[in-house]
């Protein structure tokens, strides 16, 4: 039997051999032999007939873990807010010096991520005061990191138009190859050449560690996840739900 599930009830059936039990015989007055194996083939016995026990043990233990990374990823939120929102590397929208940011973590191969873009510019263009931070986080193969380095090879070079090439890989159908992000880039008026030099360049690679890491504190697994005020929301969100946030974080 594995050794995790005999210490979820070693504790309580050692107390109660302790308690009945006659005085142990060896010398240094802990449990003999004879006593430990009876101990063991009590709990055995125990976890035997009542399997649906040790379920609900685990179950407890997973609930308390899952709570305890819940608490660490808020607390991690907190402490990485001036990352999260004020980092002079990373992309920006919207305005600049907006009342309320939204920060999205996404990748250009993202379905969801493709789905929630029109609503999250619909927001920007009908909401003056929202500024907007891009985090470019490439979860999904060689060809998301090759769309990222795109991009944020633009952010340095031409930052006037990010935008625009954001909303271009976005809508890219299929595969991404380096010859059609490239084009994708020169297509939205981006200098390709450039581009694909820059892509190379030790502050893209060091962009794209910075979310990795970030992403990994806050418990961000997946694309798209947004923080909007002090909340972090996971997953496609409609519309409605970013209003009702960017409402919350003004306080209204």
């Amino acid at each position: 039997m594995p050794t995790f599930l005999r210490s979820l009830f070693v504790i309580p059936f050692l107390a109660l051999s302790l308690l009945t039990a006659p005085a142990p015989a060896n010398a240094a007055g802990g449990l003999s032999d004879d006593q430990r194996r009876e101990i063991e083939k009590m709990i055995e016995q125990f976890i035997m007939d009542h399997p649906e026990v040790v379920m609900e043990s685990i179950k407890r233990f997973q609930d308390r873990m899952a709570r305890e990374e819940e608490e660490r990823a808020k607390e991690n939120l907190v402490a990485s807010r001036e990352k999260l929102v004020s980092d002079p590397a990373s992309p920006v929208g919207g305005n600049p010096d907006g009342d309320v940011t939204i920060v999205e973590f996404f990748d250009y191969r993202c379905g969801y991520c493709k789905r929630v873009f029109p609503a999250l510019m619909e927001v920007m263009k009908s909401d003056p005061k929202v500024r907007y931070v891009f985090k470019e986080f490439p979860i999904l193969g060689p060809e998301s990191v090759m769309a990222t380095k795109a991009s944020l090879a633009v952010w340095r070079l031409a930052p006037e138009k990010y935008m625009d090439v954001h909303a271009a890989l976005l809508g890219v159908k299929g595969g991404m190859t380096m010859s059609k992000i490239l084009k994708t880039v020169a297509d939205a008026g981006a200098d390709p050449h450039a581009v694909a030099k820059e892509m190379g360049s030790p502050e893209v690679e060091a962009m794209i560690r910075d979310t990795y890491e970030l992403a990994e504190s806050l418990r961000i697994s997946g694309t798209p996840a947004f923080v909007i005020g002090d909340e972090l929301v996971p997953g496609a969100v409609d519309i409605a739900t970013i209003r009702r946030l960017i409402a919350k974080s003004r306080g209204s």
